[in-house]
């Protein structure tokens, strides 16, 4: 569903692009650092300016995602920690229960035999 959407979103943007180009073709001044200045038309100036805004959105989008792969990793190391803790733990609950369980069961007959004698 998704991508046809993106399709037709990058097709208008491209489109859109091309009819600006077309139409822009005016020559302007750009100046980067003081003393240092050259002329280009207007179309080609905007769509470098575009460009260059789409990969820098894009390299945010990277790190975003890299920090995200990152925190999940540790989250998941986690999880996976305290599930062994977890495993420990019902292992040493079940040998607490099998070594109580057979002083109990004689406790246990005796309370049940005088129970049923009275």
């Amino acid at each position: 569903m998704l991508r046809p959407l993106n399709f037709l979103l990058i097709f208008a943007v491209c489109l859109a692009i091309a009819l600006f180009s077309i139409e822009n073709v005016q020559p302007v001044t750009i100046r980067l650092v003081p003393g240092f200045e050259f002329q280009a038309p207007l179309s080609i100036t905007l769509i470098l300016a575009l460009g260059v805004g789409s990969v820098i959105a894009w390299m945010f989008g990277l790190w975003n995602r890299l920090q995200q792969q990152l925190a999940y990793r540790k989250v998941e190391k986690e999880v996976k920690e305290k599930n062994k803790q977890i495993e420990a733990l019902e292992q040493e609950l079940q040998s607490y229960q099998t070594e109580l369980n057979p002083t109990l069961l004689p406790e246990a007959a005796a309370e049940e035999t005088s129970s049923e004698a009275a």
